[in-house]
């Protein structure tokens, strides 16, 4: 009986959740002073990085030749959908923390950890990867003379090592974690204007692409890329047409524009670090829907203008794969404009470190905050920045920069930036389905009183629901559920969810490798394909028929359950196309952290100890001391409310710094 007990109670300890009570909020440490443009330029800066620069001509090349701009839009709003997740937990819950919060108040901290660990592994290659390609870049300007110069003198022969120690790389990494340390504003101004000097570049790259540009390169005949190929001496492909496909708008067919959309999606990583900004922005349940569908947004439309430009400068067979953008002015006749690509290359490679560097000492806080990683991460300074985790994520990734090989490390990037948006798309359907959930009214805060407007009319539904819970899990709740959601419907969506991911899972492990028996008409396969289709349309069918929450906040995903299903789709779908050695490092990293996670992080979690809360506040004894008083109050009104087991408890006030 006793090994019963203890596995339950480890198990509980798995999958217990973090109770967010916003009444706290003043209490926080960190400085609450971006507005929503600081958002918007955040996002901008970390999605909009270098790859505009160079993807663009790589996909249409390769993949899409001038229909990359279609790839580019089918992307837009595979990421969009992601987005719109992040955004309508941003609005419910925000706390420091992001995709690593959400999942801990959801679904429990097994999986919250697991979330953590993998962004934090995300933003540290992101950064010494985004470090390196700046100190390339800088290189290339001076004519490879500082690589030179390392090659020769300290040359590192090893496997798994770079060429040659990057001290150019370490210097930027330390340099930005200084200003990220001193303060959060001084960060944002700065971001601000490098992020206005890439959307300039960007405008002229745009603007001259039209104005130089031919729409003759959008309508290229096959006949003419077969006569190209025949004096280039290259052999035509399987079906007769020319190695650069079928020419038009779409020479590589439909299926060359969909590979182009799958490689473009990772262009549009990086606005999940607006969701780490939750208790650092002013009025955060608008501020953060806002900032991240408006940086999506705006990227999107930065991306299909320099393709559109790009592909109509230059025909799409001649692009330059690693500078296609110089080439193509050099082939207009616009030569001394690769200057200026350049300074745009170097402002969005420093908004995309900044945008790698800011979300990893906040996830870093966030998990120590909670005990699941040492506590001495969680300290901030008298600025109100979390500068223990800025300075130690500045050191771990400038001794990744400084020695590493990171072109083998950059596909598990990834996986945790997948991982993240399935769970959270998982996320937002089961808490859509939960009963009771109710926020407390602002008292403090007009500007949340959206969110209290709707607490009354939760009140009265609560004893319905309360009645609706007794009744036992039958067939009638999948094809005649109740009018409000129940315990046993939240149970049954929950479980669903779960089917759902491991259905897509399988989907996309035999349209991956099983795709060949599929074309040859199989039985097995389609057989197989048939089943999973079925399966993944009843499931997502059955979850749409279940009674959602009526509770209203500032920002909600339209289209539920579908939107986020096919989410969890396009994301499951991505991870399995990554190579089997890439899961193998990924698996050695999980190793590590749960490692650390059963040996330090389950015994010192807040959630099993919460007394030990009262620790994190002795920085600001002045703050902690009104707040208390404060919350005296509001508890000894409100303690009717208090005695409801909710996951969220909804009370805002903004610290300032």
């Amino acid at each position: 009986m006793i090994p019963c007990r203890a596995a339950l109670s480890f198990a509980r300890c798995l999958i217990r959740r973090k109770i967010v009570t916003m009444d706290s909020l003043e209490d926080s440490k960190l400085c609450r002073c971006l507005s929503t443009m600081d958002l918007i330029a955040l996002g901008v800066g970390s999605t909009l990085g270098a790859g505009v620069y160079v993807l663009a001509g790589e996909v249409a090349k390769a993949d899409s030749g001038p229909s990359i701009v279609v790839s580019f839009l089918i992307a837009a709003l595979a990421s969009v959908m992601a987005g719109l997740c992040y955004a309508e937990f941003g609005a419910r819950v925000p706390k420091t923390g992001s995709a690593y919060l959400y999942t801990y108040v959801t679904v429990g901290e097994l999986w919250a950890f697991i979330t953590g660990w993998n962004l934090i592994l995300s933003y540290v290659i992101g950064t010494s990867s985004v470090a390196r390609a700046w100190s390339g870049t800088f290189d290339e300007l001076l004519s490879k003379q500082i690589g030179q110069f390392f090659r020769t003198y300290f040359k590192m022969n090893y496997t798994g090592l770079a060429e040659y120690p990057d001290f150019f790389a370490v210097c930027l990494i330390l340099l930005l974690a200084g200003l990220l340390s001193f303060g959060v504003k001084e960060s944002a101004w700065v971001n601000k204007i490098f992020t206005a000097i890439n959307i300039l570049v960007l405008l002229f790259v745009m603007v001259a692409g039209f104005v130089k540009g031919n729409v003759a390169n959008w309508k290229i005949s096959e006949e003419f890329l077969k006569n190209i190929s025949a004096s280039a001496r290259d052999l035509p492909s399987e079906n007769g047409t020319s190695i650069y496909g079928a020419g038009g708008f779409m020479p590589y067919g439909f299926a060359g524009t969909l590979a182009g959309a799958a490689t473009c999606f990772y262009a549009f990583v990086g606005f999940d670090c607006i969701a780490t900004t939750g208790e650092e922005v002013r009025n955060p349940q608008k501020a953060i829907p806002i900032g991240i569908v408006t940086s999506l947004l705006v990227c999107f439309m930065a991306y299909f203008g320099v393709s559109a430009a790009l592909t109509l400068m230059m025909p799409y067979y001649l692009l330059d794969e690693k500078s296609p953008l110089p080439v193509a002015f050099e082939y207009v006749g616009w030569g001394p404009a690769k200057y200026v690509v350049a300074a745009g290359s170097l402002c969005a490679l420093s908004t995309s470190l900044l945008g790698s560097m800011f979300p990893l000492p906040r996830i870093l806080f966030a998990m120590a905050r909670d005990g699941l990683l040492f506590r001495f991460l969680g300290r901030v300074s008298k600025r109100q920045s979390p500068v223990a985790a800025t300075l130690t994520a500045g050191v771990i990734s400038a001794v990744m920069a400084f020695l590493f090989d990171l072109k083998a490390l950059v596909d598990m990037m990834s996986i945790g930036t997948l991982l993240a948006y399935s769970l959270v798309a998982a996320c937002v359907l089961i808490l859509r389905y939960q009963p009771g959930l109710s926020y407390e009214q602002p008292k403090c805060c007009p500007e949340k009183e959206a969110l209290g407007s709707c607490a009354s009319a939760t009140s009265k539904s609560e004893s319905q629901v309360t009645m609706l819970e007794g009744q036992g899990f039958s067939l009638r709740i999948l094809f005649s559920p109740s009018a409000l959601p129940t315990q046993q419907s939240s149970s049954l969506v929950s479980f669903l969810v779960g089917f759902l991911a491991f259905l897509v899972l399988g989907l996309s492990i035999l349209t991956t490798h099983g795709v060949q028996a599929i074309a040859r008409l199989e039985a097995w396969s389609l057989a197989l394909l048939v089943l999973f289709l079925v399966l993944c349309i009843a499931v997502v069918l059955t979850i749409w028929r279940q009674p959602q929450n009526q509770q209203k906040v500032a920002f909600m995903v339209p289209f539920l359950p579908f939107l986020p299903a096919f989410s969890i789709l396009v994301n499951i779908y991505l991870m399995v196309q990554l190579s089997a050695d890439t899961w193998i490092r990924f698996s050695i990293w999980m190793a590590l952290g749960f490692l650390i996670y059963f040996a330090y992080g389950i015994r010192h979690s807040l959630e099993g100890n919460p007394r030990e809360e009262d620790d994190d506040e002795e920085t600001f004894p002045d703050n902690i001391n009104a707040a208390t008083e404060e919350k005296s109050a509001i508890q000894a009104n409100d303690q009717h409310q208090r005695n409801l087991s909710l996951p969220f408890i909804f009370h805002e006030k903004t610290s300032e710094c």
